[in-house]
């Protein structure tokens, strides 16, 4: 968008760097056409009647191309400039979106190093806030308040493109949910149990089971995407990264039948518990907490013994 052109081009002038401003959409049209030969198909966007398939296709389109040239400049800029060497590409992928595996494999994620990796949106945007005054980087205070969006689908005077729409979740909750998983080692039971006691009078346990079910499926279909995830910095020990700090399989069961009906359980747990409380007689669980405390399911970490010890 012209928005994004724009803040862009302002931050590249406080920074003092070398800016282009590229577009892209002649070689985009040639894959297109070179598609449409070997098929005899043209993909549309969701916003133009494609399916959900058409649409993540073209996005997908996009986000290649800019690593491609992205590698090229890096490669031949110094050629073009008469120096000698040549230049690295810097990723611009977060942790959330590793997490949630809301990037495409070998777009914008990939390149020879990424110095934000490892530290998630809500971070990310409190160093913005912060950077824009005592670094004196103002255009940055733009860049934190724009909604946060891939601009990979054609913007509609009645559509644009949202990051937590087309994800389902929020980054702030994407930023609890991986300093669950990481941090405290939680699985989607004790996520479950953990999210009911610290969002309790913000989500009832059927909210809470839902948010954890949807986040726990797109996680694992898309784990395989940090098997190539660029090297970070690493700064958080929340990092999702699969080659050195987050070692864990990349195949999973993204059903997860047994967790998922265990949460199911307990959500009827819970439900009956608080049936039985609203008809005035109360009850307390073994560790003498009663649904009113946020139903005494606040685990720390998996395996936890201390459960009404929440976060």
């Amino acid at each position: 968008s012209d928005a994004t052109r724009t803040r862009a081009k302002k931050l590249s002038e406080e920074i003092g760097s070398w800016h282009l401003d590229v577009n892209i959409d002649a070689v985009i049209s040639a894959l297109l056409s070179l598609f449409h030969t070997l098929t005899g198909k043209r993909p549309r966007y969701k916003v133009d009647g494609g399916s959900n398939i058409e649409n993540l296709g073209l996005q997908n389109i996009q986000a290649r191309i800019r690593m491609v040239l992205a590698f090229m400049l890096a490669s031949l800029m110094p050629w073009v400039h008469n120096k000698a060497g040549f230049y690295l590409v810097l990723g611009s992928s977060n942790v959330d979106e590793a997490l949630r595996g809301y990037l495409t494999k070998y777009d914008c994620s990939s390149a020879d190093i990424n110095p934000i990796g490892s530290v998630s949106k809500q971070d990310l945007r409190s160093f913005l806030r912060w950077a824009a005054v005592h670094l004196n980087y103002p255009s940055l205070e733009g860049i934190e308040a724009a909604p946060p969006t891939a601009e990979l689908e054609p913007i509609r005077a009645n559509y644009n493109q949202l990051d937590e729409v087309d994800m389902g979740m929020t980054y702030e909750e994407l930023s609890m949910y991986g300093r669950l998983r990481k941090i405290f080692r939680c699985g989607p039971v004790s996520m479950f149990q953990n999210l009911c006691h610290k969002w309790y009078g913000r989500c009832n346990p059927s909210e809470v089971a839902e948010k954890v079910k949807h986040f726990f499926k797109y996680y694992s279909i898309n784990r395989h995407k940090m098997t190539v995830l660029t090297p970070s910095y690493h700064a958080e020990s929340y990092s999702p990264e699969d080659n050195r700090f987050d070692l864990r399989q990349f195949l999973y069961n993204a059903r997860w039948p047994y967790q998922f009906r265990k949460i199911d359980e307990l959500v009827k747990e819970m439900d009956d518990l608080q049936v039985a409380c609203s008809s005035g007689s109360e009850k307390r669980d073994e560790h003498g907490i009663t649904s009113g405390q946020g139903t005494g399911l606040g685990v720390i970490a998996a395996g936890s013994s201390n459960p009404s010890a929440g976060l």
